[in-house]
């Protein structure tokens, strides 16, 4: 449950979704229009939850954990788009 609850909240599962082609910055993440108050709290999260890591560069990037749960979250993608027909 604490993990849907995570996932359940505003922005995380974009964050997740934009990180799964390699890292981006604060900025580029900013990009998608989430304030950088709730930008900022959902990266902390994710990292406190070892989904998500700033690298040195200051770019953030999947974890080995968060690359598995992007793995486990495509076919709920799939059914969502089978479901969106």
């Amino acid at each position: 449950m604490e993990l849907l609850d995570l996932l359940g909240r505003r922005w995380a599962l974009r964050i997740l979704w934009d990180l799964r082609d390699g890292p981006r910055t604060y900025g580029q993440l900013q990009a998608e229009e989430i304030s950088t108050s709730v930008l900022a709290t959902r990266l902390r999260e994710l990292a406190a939850a070892n989904i998500v890591h700033r690298e040195p560069s200051g770019a953030y990037t999947l974890t080995p954990q968060g690359r598995r749960l992007g793995e486990l979250l495509l076919p709920v993608n799939e059914w969502a788009r089978r479901w969106k027909r």
